[in-house]
């Protein structure tokens, strides 16, 4: 028995391939997530990576620890000790807003490039969707002359008429803003 199954080297992963459907849908969707990370400009890969770090325990406890030495060191805890930023800790409350203000802009930065991600992504599911409704009318076509060649009655027969015809996506979305709550009301 031989082995459908190849490996391909891609950066710090081997990837496992095969012939099967499952393997190639699973290849073709981690390409796309490659080449999306490929496109990303210096900023968003900095951003990206400035978010993920300050968003983790360490970071906590690493503000923790920065703010209580300097407050300590500051309020004359210990002799010999000379303060540089004495309370209200104007030096510190500057740093830390720039620091928020920084990071906030890299929040925003990964937030909009998620956001875009996330519109490509669904744009994208929305064609394969309407797809698989072409097709999915299709066979059911094929199979409605096969039963009416065979002379074929089922019960389904109310209820196909209405789903051989085209589905008209400009139809569908004005029934789903009629139906849907509005933002205005």
């Amino acid at each position: 028995m031989t082995s459908r199954l190849k490996t391909k080297q891609t950066g710090r992963n081997t990837v496992p391939r095969s012939d099967l459907p499952v393997d190639r849908d699973i290849q073709a969707v981690a390409e796309l997530e490659r080449t999306a990370y490929r496109s990303r400009s210096l900023v968003d890969r900095v951003a990206t990576a400035i978010t993920r770090k300050a968003g983790t325990g360490t970071a906590i406890v690493l503000h923790v620890v920065w703010f209580c030495i300097w407050v300590v060191v500051n309020t004359r805890v210990f002799e010999g000790l000379q303060p540089f930023d004495p309370f209200p800790f104007v030096l510190l409350t500057t740093i830390v807003s720039l620091e928020a203000i920084f990071l906030t802009l890299f929040v925003l930065i990964s937030q909009n490039r998620m956001s875009h991600e996330a519109d490509r992504r669904a744009e994208l599911d929305l064609q394969v969707n309407l797809l698989a409704e072409q097709e999915d009318t299709m066979i059911l076509r094929i199979l409605h002359d096969i039963s009416s060649h065979l002379g074929l009655k089922g019960t389904a027969s109310k209820d196909l008429a209405e789903l051989l015809k085209e589905t008209r996506l400009d139809e569908l979305s004005k029934k789903l803003d009629k139906a849907l709550p509005s933002e205005d009301r």
